[in-house]
C-alpha cells in the first residue's frame, strides 16, 4: 500500500492597497556652467573678453609700444569716429556701401535660386547647369575684377556685378543640395495626389529646399561685405573702402579702424536680421 503525501495548501498573499512611498536617492548634481557661477550674468561674461583686449589695447598705445602711424588706440580711433559723424562723411560712405550690397543681394539670390532649382529638378537641368556652376565657383572672383572694370567700367556696375557673382554661389550650392535631399517619397505623393508642377514647387519643393535656402542666404550675406570691401578699393569715388583707400594714403590708421569697424558691425546685422527671418519662416521646425 503507498503512502500518499498531500502538501499543505498556502493561503493566498495578500497584496497592501496602500501605496508604496518611492524613496529618492541624492545622487549630486553635475556642476553648471551657465555663466552664472558667481552671480555674473553670462553676457557680461562674454564682454568681459572683449573689454580685456581694448583696455590692453589702450594700454599699449599710451605707453607708446603702439605707435598711431602704425595702430591708433581705442581712444584714438573713438575721436576720429566723432569727427566722421560731425562732419557726415562717415553715414554717406555707410549709405553708399549699402545700397551696393542691396544690389548685389537682390540680383544673386534670385539667380542662385532659380539656378538650384532648375538644377535640383530634372536630370537635364542639373546636367546643363550643374556643371558650369561648379566650374565657375572655383574662379578666384577676386582676380575678375579687372574683366569687370574692362567691361563695365570703374562705376557701381562693375562693383555690383562683383557682389553678384559673389552672392550667387553660395544660395545656389546649399538650395541645390536642399532640393536634390528632398524626400523621393513626397515628390511620388504629390504627383499621385496629382499637383500640377507649380504646386508642386509651392508645397513641396520651395518648403523643403527652404532651411538650406537660408543657410546659403547667410553665407551670402557675409561675402557680400567681405566683398565690397576689396571693391570698394578700386577706383572708387565714395563708400567706405573708399574712405579707407583715402586714410590709407595720409597714414590715418584711426580711421582705417573705424572703417574696419562698420564693416564688421553691418556685417553682423546683416546676419542678425537673416537669422531671424530663419526663425520666423521655420518655426515649424523641432527644436525653434
Amino acid at each position: 500500500m503507498t503512502a500518499v503525501t498531500t502538501r499543505p495548501e498556502v493561503p493566498p498573499r495578500q497584496v497592501d492597497p496602500s501605496p508604496v512611498a518611492l524613496v529618492e536617492l541624492d545622487t549630486g548634481r553635475a556642476p553648471e556652467h551657465d555663466g552664472h557661477r558667481w552671480g555674473i550674468p553670462r553676457w557680461v561674461e562674454r564682454l568681459a573678453g572683449v573689454v580685456l583686449v581694448l583696455v590692453l589695447w589702450q594700454v599699449a598705445a599710451s605707453l607708446g609700444w603702439i605707435t598711431t602711424r602704425t595702430l591708433a588706440g581705442p581712444a584714438d580711433t573713438f575721436h576720429a569716429l566723432v569727427r566722421m559723424l560731425d562732419a557726415g562723411t562717415l553715414q554717406s560712405a555707410v549709405w553708399v556701401s549699402f545700397k551696393r550690397v542691396v544690389f548685389g543681394l537682390g540680383i544673386g539670390i534670385p539667380i542662385g535660386t532659380f539656378l538650384a532649382v532648375s538644377a535640383g529638378l530634372s536630370r537635364p537641368g542639373e546636367d546643363l547647369i550643374d556643371a558650369p556652376m561648379q566650374m565657375l565657383r572655383f574662379l578666384p572672383i577676386i582676380g575678375l575684377q579687372s574683366l569687370f572694370v574692362l567691361w563695365l567700367g570703374v562705376g557701381d556696375t562693375a562693383k555690383i556685378s562683383l557682389l553678384v557673382m559673389g552672392v550667387t554661389f553660395p544660395v545656389y550650392i546649399n538650395t541645390f543640395s536642399a532640393v536634390r535631399s528632398i524626400d523621393p517619397g513626397l515628390l511620388e505623393l504629390a504627383r499621385v495626389v496629382g499637383l500640377r508642377r507649380s504646386g508642386l514647387l509651392r508645397k513641396v519643393v520651395l518648403p523643403g529646399a527652404l532651411p538650406g535656402f537660408l543657410v546659403g542666404l547667410r553665407l551670402a550675406a557675409a561675402v557680400a561685405w567681405l566683398l565690397l570691401v576689396f571693391a570698394e578699393q578700386i577706383n572708387a569715388t565714395n563708400g567706405i573702402g573708399y574712405l579707407m583707400i583715402k586714410a590709407q594714403t595720409f597714414f590715418q590708421t584711426d580711421v582705417i579702424v573705424v572703417c574696419l569697424v562698420v564693416y564688421a558691425v553691418l556685417g553682423l546685422l546683416s546676419d542678425a536680421l537673416v537669422r531671424f527671418l530663419e526663425r520666423r519662416a521655420l518655426r515649424w521646425q523641432p527644436g525653434r
